[in-house]
């Protein structure tokens, strides 16, 4: 009787004992320069699930982040930075537990979306509250471009601040900043007077009808086209943070035109845009998704053509620009503002590049089957911590291109 007992004890006992997985991983640097912030993704199918985790490197902590990507309620992939030297091989320590909750650390990213609270006239602009996970609205929406305070979801490193608009353009504008910080949580990105006076930054890039930021439509064979008509459009934040804020924009049923060598009539695609920032990243990456393979669609993005901007093009997929324009139509409450953006787009993605025009520098894009993923960045001549001129600019995306082409090595034992 007694053995029996000790058995069910010890049964009971492993039944709620917490149980951990410990997993080895090496990254390596490629290149002969340091490193910093350089993402590592670890997909945590193969652990079961995963509650909380914790990464070392030297015996000491590091900030991670656990992530849920289809929202089901169990963390799919656990990412953390990695700072390395030149030509430098790194060893983390990953535990993986399966009871707890993940660890809290310092946010260095940031995302919300909002719309204005009509209760409370006492808030300022850049104070509201009703803060939203998701929002849909149907194609046939009158005007969701004004449902969201900010016309959309924003999200920011240190470095850089985007908005994404809730319309059929789906464009990226642009928030410059003076600092290296976080600042659309107190901005919202309608900066006031107080806030300029102690250094806070603003929008600075007016995008009209155009890419902006390298937004992705479709291609009618001559010229871009907005993402319309849709059954509905959905934008929503799958991640806060601290490490990287995802958010996402899905735009169901699209209507998106065929290539002209198509003869059938055009069916429905959904389409899923998903925006990852990573901490201490000007740069962001984008990952077009589709519901069936897209190969005899044409689809394309780009940057806009800034008023008399500069323009860069490896012919290799990096386009860029550098210029100066007002943010804004009003032109006697703002000042000209200078940005330097780029879009880098994989070489097999690009069916041609189109030449400038007056409203945008724009690459063809195909797409062999559902998915292709591409990367925007950019910087505002306000920076205490950027760049400057044309040649600067143009100078840091052929290096950024070099580590995009080389990222670090992992390996997981």
């Amino acid at each position: 009787m007694r053995k029996l007992i000790c058995f069910f004890l010890l049964t009971a006992f492993g039944l709620h004992a917490s149980a951990t997985r410990t997993v080895t991983v090496f990254v390596r640097n490629q290149l002969d320069n340091a490193r910093t912030d350089q993402p590592v993704v670890i997909s945590l199918a193969q652990y079961g699930e995963v509650r909380s985790a914790l990464v070392t490197v030297d015996g000491q902590e590091i900030p991670c982040q656990l992530d849920d990507l289809n929202q089901d309620d169990i963390f799919d992939e656990l990412c953390f930075l990695a700072n390395l030297g030149e030509r430098e091989r790194k060893q983390f320590t990953v535990t993986l537990f399966d009871e707890g909750e993940p660890r809290s650390y310092p946010a260095r990213v940031y995302a919300d979306m909002l719309v204005r609270n009509t209760s409370d006239k006492k808030l300022k602009k850049n104070q509201q509250n009703n803060f939203l996970e998701s929002i849909t609205v149907r194609g046939d929406a009158a005007d969701a471009y004004h449902i969201q305070h900010h016309h959309g979801v924003d999200f920011e490193s240190e470095l850089n601040g985007i908005r994404i608009y809730f319309d059929a353009r789906q464009t990226l504008d642009l928030y410059g900043k003076y600092q290296k910080r976080l600042e659309l949580q107190d901005t919202q990105f309608y900066t006031d007077a107080e806030q300029k006076a102690q250094g806070y930054g603003d929008d600075v890039l007016w995008v009209g009808q155009t890419f902006g930021l390298g937004a992705f439509r479709g291609w009618d064979g001559t010229k871009p086209t907005l993402v319309e008509p849709v059954r509905s459009r959905t934008q929503r934040i799958i991640s806060y943070g601290p490490l990287r804020t995802i958010v996402e924009v899905v735009d169901r049923d699209w209507q998106a035109p065929l290539t002209s060598s198509i003869s059938h009539h055009p069916s429905s695609i959904t389409m899923t845009l998903r925006y990852t920032q990573y901490a201490g990243h000007r740069d962001t990456d984008v990952d077009v998704f589709f519901n069936k393979n897209v190969s005899d669609y044409r689809f394309s993005t780009g940057v806009i053509n800034v008023k008399g901007s500069v323009e860069y093009s490896d012919r290799h997929g990096l386009r860029a620009c550098w210029g100066t324009d007002f943010p804004a139509t009003d032109t006697t409450k703002w000042k000209r503002e200078t940005v330097g953006l780029a879009v880098l787009v994989p070489h097999k993605n690009i069916a041609s590049e189109e030449p400038a025009n007056k409203d945008n520098y724009a690459f063809v894009v195909k797409i062999d089957g559902t998915h292709m993923a591409y990367k925007v960045n950019y910087t505002s001549a306000n920076e205490t911590f950027g760049y400057h001129s044309a040649q600067e600019w143009f100078d840091y995306l052929k290096a950024w291109r070099r580590e995009v082409d080389h990222p670090v090595i992992v390996k997981i034992k």
